[in-house]
């Protein structure tokens, strides 16, 4: 390989999704298939080293026996004509750990090495450890006393095929239970080579499972085959497996380094959107739009930058105002009138008195007033006892939360609990759905909304509340619907505080919620203006997803030309 090749295409494929850890698989896996150094006719074949492991194997075991003979359909590649292919239990120990109980465990002692001493890529952390009473340690227990250079591998559970190789600064040592201790026998091989050698092994058992409950049987894994190469070669490939995982380190420091700027970049421009300085904002608004592909260079950027065109719409920096627009108190007005006659008809409950809003968030344009969400909209608790309904395997209506709400504005009826037709009639008696009535999740997903039908085929579970208008002619619903989206509302509504656990937000913050609100044909122009930059990052989105898949393609193209050697 190369390393200056790679270093000038890796501009190219940088910021490719998982780049350096797949490089880092890469090079493993070119090192066990005899691609990542040249091979020397001088060396001394494989097949020798075998033949002393075996003896080896004999001496450690008393059997000569050696598992079956490898298939040609086993071997998954052409290996190199001075390497063998052999299966791991005719050239590895393996053993088990021991099942200390926690009752045996002492404030000092020996170290018992447990699952969650290392991390996944062979780190180890101490900073929770156990210890066994040094005076306890009889000849049974010595047999579980680690090694120099032994390979530690995970076996069974949510981390199965982590591994590790054991570093002398950490013995003495017991190996606990759900871990494999593996050594070539007699320790004839190169200990560096036999840890790249599993480490790469184990990469796809750890893609078989993240359960918590996978196994991998150690019959199994002694029956798998791997290529073995010269003593010689293993020592070369360790050398240059050490070089080029250096060269990974420095890029990923690169790597790390062009992110943190771009976020810092990022974060402090929306930051500066978000909490406009009036003097500063038409340069900071400007310098963001111009630079939209810098400051959303992941997913997570464009959820800010979402958020901060939110920010910016109910502020009233999205769009200019209009000194011809009717005042949103006039507006206001009529919504009051508006829940008279509803309430004087039966449609709504009466609602108590409200204080006017006093602690503004933030100030709001001329022309423009603060409300209460329950002075512009009737608020409904489709469930107030809170009792869960009967729920039916078979059949009912749906039973909407949250988790209903799809992307597209839209509402998944055919997924989640299903209720009876009673439980259903006994909500729309109890409240209507009005003409451009929405959900709004206040529990669990707090802040998403989605229009509600007004055909009553299904119900509503307490997790979302109803919001009804009062007259559509005098506010605009999608207008709400953002204004309610808006993290800095939401935060101020209920004083910035999170309920420990799953987050609630109570119909009482809900009702009282302080909202700006704009003349009406402004709210129509901040909508439309809405639109047009969700739009753009929908767009932005999309071409993240397909740069994102391009540099992947010219990262495995790049790899293979930078690492493959010339045959």
């Amino acid at each position: 390989m190369n390393p200056d090749l790679l270093l000038t295409h890796y501009d190219r494929i940088a910021d490719a999704p998982d780049a350096i850890a797949r490089l880092r698989r890469f090079i493993l896996d070119l090192a066990v298939r005899g691609k990542l150094v040249p091979q020397d006719p001088n060396d001394e074949p494989a097949s020798e080293l075998l033949k002393r492991i075996a003896k080896e194997k004999a001496k450690s075991t008393g059997r000569n026996r050696f598992l079956s003979e490898i298939d040609d359909a086993e071997k998954s590649f052409d290996a190199p004509a001075s390497w063998c292919w052999v299966r791991m239990g005719n050239v590895f120990s393996i053993r088990t750990g021991f099942a200390f109980k926690s009752s045996t465990y002492a404030d000092n002692g020996t170290l018992v090495f447990r699952v969650t001493n290392f991390d996944r890529d062979g780190s180890f952390d101490l900073s929770d450890v156990v210890f066994f009473p040094t005076e306890k340690i009889d000849s049974k227990m010595s047999g579980f006393l680690l090694e120099p250079d032994e390979i530690i591998m995970v076996m069974v559970g949510g981390t199965i095929g982590k591994t590790t190789i054991i570093d002398p600064s950490i013995l003495p040592a017991l190996l606990n239970q759900n871990m494999w201790r593996i050594r070539s026998f007699g320790g004839v091989m190169s200990s560096k080579f036999e840890y790249l050698l599993i480490k790469n092994i184990n990469q796809s058992i750890q893609g078989l499972t993240q359960s918590t409950h996978g196994h991998f049987a150690m019959s199994d894994y002694e029956k798998r085959v791997f290529p073995l190469p010269p003593l010689a070669e293993q020592h070369r490939i360790v050398a240059k497996v050490d070089e080029l995982m250096a060269l990974c380190d420095r890029l990923e420091a690169a790597r790390k380094g062009r992110e943190a700027t771009r976020d810092r970049l990022a974060l402090s421009s929306l930051a500066r959107l978000n909490t406009p300085d009036p003097e500063t904002f038409q340069a900071d608004a400007r310098f963001a739009l111009n630079n939209l592909s810098a400051l959303t260079s992941r997913r997570d950027q464009i959820k800010q930058l979402r958020q901060s065109i939110l920010n910016l719409a109910v502020r009233g920096k999205l769009v200019p105002q209009d000194p011809n627009d009717e005042p949103a108190s006039i507006s206001l007005d009529c919504l009051a009138r508006a829940r008279d006659r509803l309430e004087d008809a039966g449609t709504i409950k009466r609602l108590k008195p409200v204080p006017a809003v006093k602690d503004h968030p933030f100030q709001l344009p001329r022309y423009w007033s603060w409300a209460r969400l329950c002075q512009i909209c009737d608020v409904v608790d489709p469930n107030p006892s809170h009792r869960m309904p009967t729920y039916l395997t078979e059949g009912g209506h749906p039973f909407i939360s949250s988790e209903n709400f799809a992307e597209g504005d839209k509402i998944k009826f055919g997924i989640g609990k299903r209720i009876s037709l009673a439980t259903v009639q006994e909500q729309t008696e109890r409240f209507p759905i009005l003409e451009g009535a929405f959900g709004f999740s206040r529990i669990g997903t707090i802040g998403k909304s989605r229009p509600l039908p007004m055909k009553r085929d299904y119900g509503i579970s307490h997790a979302v509340c109803v919001v009804n208008p009062l007259d559509v002619g005098q506010l605009s619903m999608r207008y709400l619907r953002l204004a309610m989206a808006v993290d800095a509302v939401l935060d101020h509504a209920h004083g910035g505080t999170r309920s420990i656990g799953v987050p609630d937000l109570g119909m009482a913050v809900i009702r009282t919620m302080p909202l700006p609100i704009p003349p009406l044909t402004e709210q129509h122009r901040i909508v439309a203006k809405v639109d047009e930059l969700m739009a753009l990052c929908d767009r932005l989105e999309a071409s993240l997803s397909t740069f994102d898949s391009t540099r992947s393609s010219l990262l495995e193209s790049i790899l293979h030309h930078s690492l493959a050697q010339a045959a």
